[in-house]
């Protein structure tokens, strides 16, 4: 177990610095603290809208484990088979293996200390129950804190129960809120009462202040007993409290200008946050123009119905949960449904599109981050396409255009996921299924699945060359030398290459994927000892894409263009080009660039003198590559920089020392690892053992290097 970190230095999670705004609950928050201080799972509980979220979210912000607090939220995940996925998502991991998004979970968390908030768990319940059971059985440094209308029913779960606010804090909650309407309540009696009939809810006690700037209090009163009039003929057999929340929200939407109840209700399509650009896209239409759409919006963030949050990307949107879900009922009763989450997906689908083309663009990087802040409604997009009638072939098509994202940005587990689903439906539409067959055969590539791989991309070519379709056969030819370059098949994989490369100058294609290509052909020349092919070969892909502005595919470039530089005896060149290749593969969570650069680093390390930091290189990456797949591909030629660099530092260290060295690099996660070899990292928690002894040095003109061609061990071709 790893000690807490000095004081002052930010502890890891994603909490935001920032939270909303809170009032009152001191005795609440302290409770809750203690609470979380003696038991491993805490479930707060109590009705909509009493602020069990901001409740959680203060007291996990005060909580201090050393490897952080990490808030899930479950609001927009509507698929129990998500919640993995989702919790994979929040805790920021990735892994490019077949394992299951949980065993990715309980590798993650078995040996931290860690606070994981859940929050909205009441629609998941029995599958978030599961999830964490099986993750405070497996992580004794785990601690839970749910939150939802309803506890989990976990052994060792302690609840805690949150009433409404005490009439005190009520009013202050009430005319906080009023005066940032810039309408300070005159009259503290009839602010009471009002607060009084509303129960102390604060959701209902927001929309209510929200409605200063045309009503008074004395108004508000009187319009609210009509409402609770009317629903108390309908619904005397709920819970007084739902049914207070149900009346203020109800009574919020009748007090809402016609154009604001449409909007309200078509803005419930929306799976998590979203932007105007999309509002305007969505909602307009049939009654509200879309010059109209930014004022009515406007109106609904001053009567709290609309939460507005600054994002780097700008100002995005969001609806509290049962907001959202009193507006879908609405949207559901007008008959209007299906077309508005239609109009929903076509926009997820053009911004996947979108997004595909700027991946090959200097704006490569706001592309990735676009389509992770936009994660939970192309999920809910996904999710139209491949369970409405007459939609799958478009759920195909989605799937495969985010390509980038699955195999760029670490997310290949969730793209198998969709891509396996929309293929085993079936279509009537060909081109949208031979592009979801080659983006699965290169993911299952990437995961180290070579069998389901190729079968995927000869069932691609085989469709592709029935459908006349230049462009799968190319995808197909290209991914399959991929795996063959993987296997060790040299001689297969140059054909291969070489004969899609040839293929996409004809149809004239030119993306990130035609550069990979170049790429992987130029790795084939650099193992076969064709230093100079494989050199112009990544010069010249470096040169489109800095013509381009795309980093990802220049990564791999320079990561061959490094080993070059080692291989002829520059050891400082091939530093500075790895280093480049680690930061590019580091943004885009890039974890197979990630883990093959501080590989390679190792043995320049070794070179430049140092087997220790090397060793402990090679034991950091060590830890990585179980979220890989197969250390380097099980290829010989893939791990002749790793062997020989382990042979010098035993060598220089002696095998006690190295191994020494090793561990301490295994202790790094995989910030620290990437921090470490970009070289701006203190080596405190993983600093290098003392020698037992005087450092054998190395003999006059050692040489670590050795010809880039290697004997393969498996040998022969591949399967395919």
């Amino acid at each position: 177990m790893r000690d807490p970190e000095p004081a002052g230095t930010p502890l890891p999670g994603n909490l935001p610095l920032e939270l909303d705004a809170f009032v009152g609950r001191a005795a609440e928050l302290a409770a809750l603290a203690r609470a979380l201080d003696t038991a491993r799972l805490v479930t707060v509980t109590g009705a909509g809208g009493v602020g069990k979220s901001r409740l959680a979210a203060r007291a996990a912000a005060r909580a201090a484990p050393p490897d952080g607090v990490w808030r899930v939220d479950l609001s927009p995940v509507r698929d129990a088979t998500l919640l993995d996925y989702a919790v994979v998502e929040a805790l920021a991991l990735t892994d490019h293996t077949t394992r299951a998004p949980r065993d990715t979970l309980l590798g993650h968390v078995r040996d931290r200390r860690l606070l994981l908030l859940l929050d909205g768990v009441e629609h998941l319940v029995d599958a978030c129950a599961e999830l964490v059971s099986e993750l405070l059985r497996h992580a004794p440094g785990l601690t839970v804190l749910a939150v939802g209308r309803r506890p989990l029913d976990v052994t060792g779960e302690r609840l805690f129960p949150l009433a409404p606010l005490e009439e005190d804090e009520a009013a202050r909650l009430f005319a906080e809120r009023a005066a940032q309407q810039g309408a300070p309540p005159a009259d503290e009696a009839a602010v009471r009462e009002l607060c009084r009939r509303l129960d102390g809810i604060p959701l209902a006690i927001e929309l209510a202040a929200g409605r200063l700037r045309a009503l008074s209090c004395e108004q508000l009163l009187a319009r609210l007993d009509d409402r609770f009039r009317l629903l108390g003929r309908s619904s005397r057999e709920a819970p007084a409290r739902h049914r207070t929340l149900r009346t203020a929200i109800g009574w919020s939407h009748e007090l809402c200008a016609p154009e604001e109840r449409l909007l309200w209700a078509r803005l419930s399509v929306f799976a998590g946050p979203f932007d105007l650009e999309a509002v305007e896209y969505v909602c307009s239409g049939d009654g509200l123009p879309a010059d109209d759409v930014l004022d009515v919006l406007s109106e609904l963030i001053a009567q709290s119905v609309v939460v507005r949050e600054d994002a780097p990307s700008g100002p995005r949107y969001r609806m509290l949960d049962t907001i959202r879900a009193y507006g879908g009922d609405w949207l559901e009763a007008s008959g209007d449904a299906a077309r508005l989450r239609r109009r929903h997906r076509d926009w997820y689908l053009g911004l996947a599109t979108w997004c595909e083309l700027e991946w090959f663009s200097p704006r490569q990087a706001q592309a990735a981050g676009r389509i992770a802040a936009e994660l939970p409604n192309l999920r809910a997009a996904l999710e139209f396409c491949l369970t409405e009638r007459g939609e799958t072939h478009l759920g195909q098509y989605l799937a495969g255009t985010l390509w980038f994202y699955w195999a760029g940005c670490g997310r290949l587990a969730e793209g198998r996921h969709w891509l396996e689903r929309g293929l085993e439906l079936g279509s009537d539409n060909e081109k949208s299924r031979l592009k979801a067959l080659w983006v699965l055969g290169y993911v299952a590539i990437l995961q180290g699945d070579a069998a389901p791989a190729l079968a995927a991309l000869q069932e691609c070519r085989r469709r592709a060359e029935r459908a006349g379709s230049a462009v799968a056969v190319a995808y197909a030819e290209h991914r399959t030398g991929c795996l063959a370059l993987v296997t060790d098949d040299m001689a297969r994989a140059r054909t291969l290459l070489r004969s899609a490369l040839a293929r996409y100058r004809e149809i004239g294609e030119l993306n990130s994927n035609v550069l990979m290509a170049q790429v992987e052909l130029a790795m084939t020349r650099a193992f076969q000892g064709d230093l100079p092919e494989a050199v112009r070969l990544c010069e010249d892909v470096r040169r489109v894409c800095e013509d381009h502005g795309e980093r990802w595919a220049r990564g791999y470039a320079l990561y061959v263009l490094a080993y070059a530089a080692w291989t002829e005896g520059d050891p400082g060149r091939a530093r500075e080009l790895l280093r480049d290749c680690l930061a590019g593969a580091d943004a885009f969570h890039d974890l197979l660039g990630q883990v093959l650069s501080i590989e390679l680093l190792a043995l320049v390390t070794t070179a430049d003198g140092d087997p220790g930091e090397a060793a402990v290189l090679q034991g950091a990456a060590a830890r990585m590559w179980p979220s890989v797949g197969l250390p380097l591909f099980g290829s010989a030629y893939f791990s002749t920089p790793h062997r020989l660099c382990e042979a010098e530092a035993r060598r220089r260290l002696g095998d006690e020392r190295y191994e020494e060295c090793v561990r301490a690099g295994g202790r790094l996660d995989r910030a620290e690892a990437v921090g470490r070899a970009l070289g701006g990292a203190a080596r405190g928690a993983a600093a290098l053992p003392g020698p037992r002894g005087p450092v054998p040095p190395g003999p006059p003109g050692t040489d670590t290097r050795e010809p880039a061609a290697s004997p393969t061990r498996q040998g022969g071709e591949t399967t395919g």
